[in-house]
């Protein structure tokens, strides 16, 4: 079977669009770093900001979803 190949420029670009380039900072009371550690020691997690970023991602995404235009 004969495969496409996937010009070597497009998957730069790809890559270079799914780089994480803006940093924000937030900021945990003690009771919030303690219930994050735990969370994390719970259900071994190992990269916090993977966590955040998709914790942060789906609800976005779910708030834009229930603001969009309906025809009724």
């Amino acid at each position: 079977m004969n495969k496409a190949k996937i010009d070597p420029l497009y998957l730069a670009k790809e890559r270079a669009a799914l780089r994480h380039r803006h940093r924000k900072t937030v900021l945990f009371n003690d009771r919030e770093i303690a219930a994050i550690e735990e969370y994390c020691k719970v259900y071994h997690i190992s990269s916090k900001s993977a966590m955040f970023r998709q914790a942060i991602m789906e609800r976005v995404l779910e708030g834009l979803d229930e603001l969009h235009p309906t025809l009724f």
